[in-house]
């Protein structure tokens, strides 16, 4: 399958990525999470622990599980090191709340579902997870522990929707997971869609199968092996119920239980059939009554079929669906319990997961596609959770303004631009984050003239042209000239931005469009690239038993269209049946490749191709199958148009399908995949792949990678976990282009990206955001130093041979420590330590831009030896330093003023000159401090000497001691005022050196754009000051100090230091 390369360079080059390198080095360099958690993602169970309701898990469709321990105002994932992030089901152990089961694959088999491998069980409330079974089933919907016994556990196993699968049904463990058996199956098509246990008889259950079956271009929900099925016996037996007992005759489809906790004999079910409706049992569920057939009952019954009971009151029912209704006569009745659009108020539509607490029908807890939200009174009001980040991103892309923003757009929750980090105080806020267009969010390209304006798109080709600053959108979707044609555009269709002419952009249906102005008006540049197989355009048709022609399913379309951006009109095509084409001519004349694709099934998904920015002819494909029951991942390399492709990714390399790649544009061997259990790095080309841990990114489907060429990031765009960023890539580009460049290195200093002297901001809406708020990770304050460092292990034997011996070797003391040097040219302006990290990694040191300062005047001498900060730097490139024991490493790091400003080179120049200038003023009032504080301490160690003689010649030369401490104490005042031992927030009134000195640092360190007159006079102002101290100073020492010195040291041996004249430097 792998092209034969020459065994030096295939040894050189896997040495580091099969060998050497972790992920796990990249800890203090990890991705960041920038969210947003305002505009949360698609949540599908829901359980709280009863006797503290505080802790509260929730499942997501690709998201992990969360838990809150504090009534849901803060969150963690504890999901994060699985092979899934979605969760179909999770439930507590209530006897044991440490217990918890977690059913994974999500049981809403839309077009975009996750799925799953199986289920977990955490004994230590989700710290750490054991898979227990069942990986086959792919999609768990429901959990459910018996409470008399908890080694008896049901799964309900609603299975893959894409395959026909004997994994499916009820199973059923008695020995808490350790084997399973299958207690209810009724064909491959059908799996179980709900399950309900009686709480007064947890041998008592109820199913619902269901038979549905999706395809990439069709759905079908319903058929003979739908049903509802009673046990009494715990599974063993099972009674079908039918339209003998009062349900609809025919075939049936999903359907929706639940059994009212306080008079349990009352059952409800939602039973999709040809007339969907709302049945209900008042004996048990032996005979069935249909009560309402409206259609405020619900909607969509493939997507939400959920019912719940207040379980204090049987006859207030909720109907689960786009929104929740609510009954309160038994389900007759139904009335919107929380509106959605219109209100200011409004809790996002779409619900999946509903959760009553057991004992108190008040408190309950909505999932929907938005997120989650929470009422204590019944639904009257709504808090909803900002700070659970699991947006679904399909897409990612950035702009390049200062700081660079990202853009994508989510599943059900339109499109949105947000920071990739803020100069601001705190976090990533979510009101950082702005939604720039509606509907399901797919594509979104800034404009590469003014990225104020770009392209949005949503569901069925519905792209706008947006203006983010005024939301001054207009439609921009292609027509066809011929008003007969009709256009089919893939759910999520493509679009690409020419990079040799910014206002032409192109968009596809079955066709590839162009416009050269900025989509006011388009042109068709090809055929139908497609199989345009008519069997597979019957959308209008799709869903069975209840139709669900929304577009989700339109089929024989174009998903990708990729410019060259090294070659003019060159363009690649590909579409969701698998074929894939380009052009050399700007769409004069296409070339069809897709049988060249080598192991590739025909019809695949082609998801994405990568054109290479470096060399014609060459790009990536990634495509999967996974819509048709097979998870193998496939990408491909072509060098030469697509006559041959180089498989660089099968099933031996990731654990599930492929999503996204791209290659570093500097150095092609360095790249990223994005599968659909997480993100994997390649330092050869793709010939070896490494998942990244999932201490340093979590499992996720990963939909889109981009890299901020700029800054070198790479942004990742996730199906269930929003939007992350790896800062500066350059590290490890750094290792693809030498993988020998760590391999006998202690330690190694990166080329650091631009460092930005950015004027930085309070956060927005808020100063203090508590723990409630999400705060998504920004970067560090200071210019970023990335750095390699192998600390040395210490023996047990050395560091026995260490306590035995009184002497430690030179070589290990300097191994202790890290140090950074700055350079200006030849002038050394600054010089840090830090203990060396305790693991072997990539790691990161902040430079806060500051020469080497001096000390600040104090009454106590320090003895920090830590250099003291000074000025902010100026524009300009500086050399750094790095030692590690003998070992030494440099690199050039480039310093520029904020982006933002208009600062020119004879404002900065004055800032600084006047910085240092204050600077000195600084060491002349520490050192004059330094020298009163020790002639002061002299002082009163003399009088502790003399105390005990009682001479009235004694008597009269402590007098005097003290009356000069006194004198020293107002000289020491004139520079930092006097002591003030009262109680309180206290304030000198008087000026002195360092009010002085402050103020004017003050306003020249702001004044980025330049001084005026204010800063030049409260410069002055500081000179004089001190000049006045000093001569003070100056006087005392010439004058008074010398006739006391020689009093003191004519009745015993000198202790004093010598004093020298305070000069204003």
């Amino acid at each position: 399958m792998r092209h034969l390369f020459s065994i030096l360079f295939l040894i050189c080059t896997m040495q580091l990525g099969a060998q050497q390198f972790s992920t796990t080095w990249l800890k203090e360099a990890a991705p960041r999470n920038i969210g947003p958690g305002g505009m949360s993602g698609r949540i599908t169970s829901i359980d709280v622990v009863e006797s503290n309701p505080d802790i509260i898990y929730v499942g997501t469709a690709s998201g992990g599980l969360w838990k809150s321990t504090s009534a849901g105002i803060s969150w963690e994932p504890v999901f994060n090191d699985q092979v899934t992030a979605s969760v179909g089901a999770v439930a507590i152990q209530q006897s044991n709340p440490d217990v918890i089961w977690v059913g994974t694959g999500e049981g809403n088999p839309r077009n975009s579902l996750n799925g799953g491998y199986g289920i977990y069980k955490s004994l230590d409330g989700g710290k750490s997870w054991k898979s227990m079974g069942l990986q086959k089933t792919r999609h768990i919907h429901r959990v459910i522990i018996d409470p008399s016994n908890p080694n008896i556990v049901y799964a309900a196993a609603i299975g893959s929707p894409w395959g026909e699968h004997p994994e499916r049904g009820i199973y059923k463990t008695t020995n808490g997971g350790k084997s399973w058996s299958k207690v209810l199956f009724i064909n491959n098509k059908t799996g179980a869609a709900d399950l309900v246990m009686d709480p007064s008889n947890p041998n008592k259950l109820v199913a619902a199968m269901w038979e549905h079956k999706r395809d990439p271009w069709f759905f079908k929900s319903g058929g003979s092996g739908s049903g509802l099925h009673i046990t009494y016996d715990g599974g063993k037996t099972w009674s079908k119920k039918t339209d003998a007992d009062g349900l609809p005759k025919g075939d049936l489809g999903r359907i929706g239980l639940a059994i009212a906790a306080n008079k349990t004999n009352i059952i409800y079910a939602l039973v999709e059939s040809k007339k969907n409706a709302l049945y209900k049992s008042e004996d048990g569920g032996f005979k069935w009554k249909k009560i309402n057939d409206k259609s405020d009952i619900g909607n969509r019954p493939f997507y939400y079929s959920d019912i719940a009971v207040d379980p204090q009151n049987e006859n207030r029912v909720f109907s689960v669906f786009t929104y929740v209704n609510v009954s309160q006569d038994g389900g007759k009745n139904f009335s919107e319990l929380m509106p959605a659009y219109g209100v200011d108020n409004g809790v996002h539509p779409d619900h999946h997961a509903w959760w009553i607490h057991p004992k108190d029908g008040s408190f309950m807890i909505d999932g929907n596609d938005g997120g989650l939200n929470i009422t204590r009174d019944g639904g009257k009001t709504w808090r909803f959770i900002g700070n659970i980040p699991v947006a679904q991103f399909y897409h990612i892309s950035v702009d390049n303004e200062f700081p660079y923003n990202v853009y994508g757009g989510m599943q059900d929750n339109g499109s949105w631009r947000g920071p990739a980090y803020v100069w601001k105080t705190q976090g990533i806020r979510n009101s950082y984050w702005q939604e720039i267009a509606f509907g399901d969010g797919f594509d979104v390209v800034p404009d590469l003239d003014d990225s104020r304006y770009g392209y949005a798109m949503s569901q069925q080709g519905f792209v706008s042209r947006y203006d983010w600053k005024t939301g001054n959108n207009y439609i921009v979707r292609p027509t066809h000239p011929e008003a007969d044609t009709v256009l089919r555009f893939n759910w999520n269709a493509a679009i690409g931005q020419d990079l040799f002419d910014n206002s032409t952009v192109y968009f596809g249906s079955q066709f590839v469009h162009k416009s050269e102005d900025k989509g006011q008006t388009w042109e068709v540049i090809s055929p139908d690239l497609t199989t345009n197989d008519p069997e597979k355009q019957k959308q209008s048709e799709s869903g069975g038993l209840t139709l669900d022609a929304t577009g989700a399913e339109n089929h024989c379309t174009i998903l990708v269209i990729e410019p060259s951006a090294v070659e003019k009109n060159l363009l690649w095509a590909a579409s969701d049946d698998g074929r894939v084409h380009f052009t050399k001519d700007g769409g004069g004349t296409w070339v069809d490749v897709s049988k060249n694709l080598k192991g590739l099934p025909a019809g695949s998904w082609i998801t994405q191709i990568k054109a290479s920015q470096k060399n014609k002819g060459e790009a990536l494909l990634v495509a999967n199958d996974y819509r048709r029951f097979n998870y193998t991942p496939y990408a491909y390399r072509t060098k030469n148009y697509g006559k041959t492709w180089e498989r660089i990714v099968d099933e031996t390399d990731a654990e599930s399908y492929a999503l996204s790649i791209i290659e570093d544009p500097i150095n092609s061997n360095l790249m990223f995949l994005g599968t659909d259990d997480g993100l994997y790095i390649s330092f050869n080309a793709g010939r070896k792949w490494k998942k990244f841990d999932s201490e340093i990114f979590p499992t996720v489907s990963v939909k889109d990678l981009v890299i901020q060429t700029r800054e070198h990031d790479l942004v990742i765009g996730t199906f269930g976990r929003a939007a992350w960023v790896l800062d500066d890539i350059r590290p490890l580009r750094s290792m693809a282009t030498n993988p020998d460049l760590v391999k006998d290195s202690s330690m190694q200093l990166f080329e650091p990206p631009i460092a930005y002297l950015a004027a930085y901001q309070q956060p927005t809406g808020s100063r203090f955001g508590a723990d409630a708020m999400y705060q998504g990770t920004n970067r560090k304050f200071g210019a970023m130093i990335s750095y390699y460092v192998n600390p040395p292990v210490e023996k047990k034997e050395d560091s026995k041979k260490k306590k035995d011996s009184d002497k430690v070797d030179e070589k290990e003391i300097k191994k202790d420590s890290l140090t950074l040097m700055v350079y200006d040219g030849e002038r050394l302006i600054r010089t840090l330590k830090r203990k060396v990290p305790k693991k072997q990694g990539i790691h990161r040191w902040y430079w806060n831009m500051d020469e080497k300062g001096v000390s600040r005047p104090s009454r106590r001498v320090s003895k920090s030896k830590r250099e003291p900060s000074g000025v902010q730097v100026k524009p300009g490139t500086y050399r750094l330093v790095m030692t590690f024991g003998e070992e030494r490493s440099e690199q050039n790091i480039t310093v520029v003023s904020d982006p933002r400003l208009s600062v020119n080179k004879e404002s900065i120049d004055q800032v600084y000159t006047a910085s240092k200038e204050l600077e000195g003023y600084m060491a002349s009032a520490a050192s004059a401090v330094s020298q009163l504080s020790e002639s002061k301490q002299a002082l009163s160690d003399y009088q502790k000497l003399f105390s005990k003689n009682k001479s009235d010649e004694m008597k009269s030369l402590l007098k005097e001691i003290k009356g000069q401490t006194k004198a020293i104490d107002s000289l020491m005042a004139l520079y930092i005022g006097k002591v003030d031992k009262r109680q309180g927030i206290v304030r000198n009134p008087q000026s002195t050196v360092m009010t002085r000195i402050r103020n004017a640092s003050g306003y020249i360190g702001s004044r980025q754009e330049g001084m005026t007159s204010t800063e030049n006079e409260l410069l002055k102002y500081a000179k004089e000051e001190l000049a006045v101290a000093v001569k003070k100073t100056n006087a005392f020492f010439k004058e008074v100090w010398p006739e006391l010195k020689a009093k003191i040291e004519a009745e015993n041996t000198s202790q004093f230091k010598e004093v020298k004249e305070i000069t204003i430097e």
